[in-house]
C-alpha cells in the first residue's frame, strides 16, 4: 500500500484540526501562555496573519450569502449601530459611575478602547468554528469596519480625552487595505478554483484558521506567563475582568436582537463580545499603557474560549431534530 503524500496529510491534518477546532482554540491560547519563548516566532508574521485570516475568511463565506444579508440591510445597519455606537455609550456611562476613570486610568482606557472598538477580524472564523452564521458576521465586520475610523475617533476624544488619541486617517486606511486586499485575493482564488471546490474545502479552512488564531494567541500571550506568577491575584482579577466584560456584550447584544431569531442574535452575540484591542493598539500609535496592554493579553482568554463556551448554549437553543 503506497504512503500518503505529503500535502494528502497535511490536508487530512487540517481536516482533522478543523473538526475540532472549539477544542485546538482553546488549547492554542494555554499553549501561548506556557511557552513564551513562541511569541518570538509569532510577533514578526501578526500583521501578515492578520491578513491571511480576512482571506481565509471570505473564502469560508458562500457568496450568496453574504449577498443576501447586502440585498437586506436592515440587520446589519442595526447590529452597526448597536455595536459602534450603543455600546460604546452604555460602557462609558457605565464606567463614569465606577469612577475607575480616577481610580485606575490605564485600566478604565483599555475598557474604553475595547466598547469602542469593531469586531475582531477572526469573529467569522470563530463563527464557522461554531456552527453558526459566519456570512452574517461577516457582513457586520466589514460594516463596522467601515465606521470604526469615525466612531473609535470620536469616542476616544469623548471618553479618554487627551489621554489616548486615535488617528482616523490612520485606522481607516489601514481597515481598508486589509479588507480590500483580503476581498480581491478570495475572489481571485474563488474564481480560479470554483465555487463547489472551495465548498468542499470547509474543513481544511478551518484549520487553517486554528493555525493562524494561534500564532495570535501566542504573540498576545507575550509577558502574560511572568506577570501571572509575579502577580497571580492581580492575574486572575483580570481575566475574570475580561470574561465578565465579553459575556456582558454578547448577552447584552443577543437580548438586543432576539426578535431577529435565535440563530441570528447568537451570530451577532459572538461578533458582538469579540473586539479587536490589536487595531486599537495599533491606531492610538503603541501610546497605551502597560497595564492597558496586560487588559488586552488576557482578554484573548474569553475569545479562544468561546466556541468551546458557546458549544453547550447552541445545543440548547437548537431545536430538536432541527439544523
Amino acid at each position: 500500500m503506497p504512503l500518503a503524500s505529503p500535502v494528502a496529510l497535511l490536508c487530512a491534518g487540517l481536516a482533522a484540526l478543523g473538526r475540532r477546532g472549539s477544542e485546538a482554540l482553546a488549547a492554542s491560547v494555554f499553549i501561548g501562555i506556557a511557552v513564551p519563548p513562541l511569541a518570538a516566532f509569532a510577533k514578526p508574521i501578526f500583521a501578515e496573519a492578520l491578513f491571511v485570516l480576512l482571506v481565509l475568511s471570505f473564502l469560508r463565506v458562500d457568496p450568496a450569502a453574504l449577498r443576501r444579508h447586502a440585498a437586506r440591510p436592515g440587520l446589519i445597519l442595526a447590529a452597526l449601530a448597536w455595536i459602534m455606537l450603543a455600546v460604546p455609550l452604555l460602557a462609558g456611562g457605565a464606567l463614569a459611575l465606577t469612577g475607575l476613570a480616577d481610580a485606575v486610568p490605564p485600566l478604565y482606557a483599555a475598557m474604553m478602547l475595547q466598547a469602542m472598538a469593531p469586531p475582531l477580524v477572526s469573529a467569522p472564523a470563530l463563527a464557522a468554528l461554531m456552527g453558526l452564521d459566519a456570512a452574517l458576521s461577516l457582513a457586520t465586520l466589514i460594516a463596522c469596519l467601515a465606521a470604526a475610523p469615525v466612531t473609535a475617533a470620536a469616542f476616544a476624544a469623548i471618553f479618554l480625552g487627551g489621554t489616548v488619541a486615535l488617528t482616523p486617517l490612520a485606522l481607516g486606511g489601514k481597515t481598508l487595505l486589509i479588507l480590500a486586499g483580503a476581498a480581491v485575493i478570495a475572489a481571485v482564488i474563488r474564481r480560479l478554483a470554483g465555487d463547489e471546490v472551495i465548498a468542499r474545502q470547509n474543513e481544511r479552512i478551518d484549520g487553517l484558521n486554528v493555525v493562524v488564531l494561534f500564532v495570535f494567541a501566542v504573540a498576545f500571550m507575550d509577558g502574560v506567563y511572568d506577570h501571572a506568577g509575579a502577580a497571580p491575584l492581580a492575574a486572575a482579577g483580570l481575566v475574570a475582568l475580561t470574561f465578565a466584560v465579553a459575556i456582558a456584550f454578547g448577552v447584552s447584544t443577543f437580548v438586543v436582537f432576539a426578535r431577529a431569531g435565535r440563530a441570528d442574535a447568537l451570530s451577532l452575540a459572538v461578533t458582538a463580545a469579540l473586539r479587536n484591542l490589536g487595531l486599537m493598539a495599533a491606531a492610538a500609535g503603541g501610546a497605551v499603557p502597560e497595564l492597558a496592554w496586560l487588559y488586552f493579553a488576557y482578554a484573548q482568554l474569553p475569545i479562544y474560549l468561546m466556541p468551546q463556551l458557546v458549544k453547550p448554549l447552541m445545543r440548547r437553543l437548537r431545536p430538536r431534530g432541527g439544523a
